[in-house]
């Protein structure tokens, strides 16, 4: 593994920066409402996106509400939902891509009772989206694959699934992170910039593909099999680079 300061660059006044958020910035945690965010790192990441032009922004499977009450009074462009929702620059409006969320309903109720079989399990309702947490129910990884596949099949393909760590989510289809990088990068202040992406799980890998063959550079946070060009140990190590770089004139 490296030191993040090893694999970016010390001059990243030309580049575009995407942080993914749980498990990258901040320390993964039991439950999404359980995490910490250290109290200097959003301005310590608003310094950085000042020196970046604006060319930060944080993409993430949360909402954009949600990142946004993580990180007040701090505002950053921000791709939420896995790239369902855009912001692209911090004081823009939020643009959601249109579903019928109404599709869910039947998929709440059968969670709501998958729930009442395992009371370790979460479900995350997202709006559009429908997230479910095992991480305190671990035993319940099988049936939690099955209640899925089954509700995407009776879904249709509208709606898809997405994985991560201890987590199962039914989402749009065509949107992932890596879709959010290209249209993000299609718009000032990101346009003409090298991407750089710095993410953890299963779900920042359609950002580190799209990132690999635009010539930008890729950071997996972590351990585990990775498109990513380089690996780095923790979300600590990526905070004490963000308050060096930030900090740097």
């Amino acid at each position: 593994m490296y030191d993040v300061s090893e694999v970016l660059p010390a001059k990243i006044g030309s580049w575009a920066l995407f942080l993914d958020v749980d498990g990258t910035l901040i320390d993964i945690a039991a439950t999404p409402d359980s995490v910490e965010v250290p109290p200097s790192l959003p301005h310590e990441i608003s310094q950085l996106a000042a020196r970046l032009g604006g060319a930060l922004a944080l993409v993430s499977g949360r909402s954009i509400a949600s990142i946004d009450a993580l990180f007040k009074p701090c505002r950053f462009a921000a791709a939420g939902l896995h790239g369902a929702e855009l912001r692209s620059t911090l004081d823009g409006s939020v643009k959601r891509i249109p579903v019928n969320d109404t599709d869910l309903d039947d998929a709440r109720r059968e969670l709501d009772d998958l729930v009442r079989t395992w009371p370790g399990i979460i479900i995350e309702d997202k709006g559009i989206s429908l997230a479910v947490h095992y991480r305190q129910a671990e035993a319940a990884h099988g049936e939690v694959d099955q209640r899925v596949s089954d509700l995407l099949s009776e879904l249709g393909p509208n709606w898809v699934r997405q994985d991560g760590k201890m987590v199962v989510e039914i989402r749009p289809s065509g949107t992932s992170k890596g879709e959010a990088l290209i249209r993000l990068m299609a718009h000032p202040p990101f346009q003409g910039r090298l991407p750089i992406a710095i993410g953890d799980d299963i779900t920042d890998e359609a950002m580190f593909g799209y990132v690999n063959e635009v010539g930008g550079r890729s950071v997996k946070v972590g351990t585990g099999d990775s498109k990513a060009q380089f690996t780095v140990g923790t979300p600590d190590n990526v905070r004490k680079w963000i308050a060096k770089i930030s900090a740097t004139v």
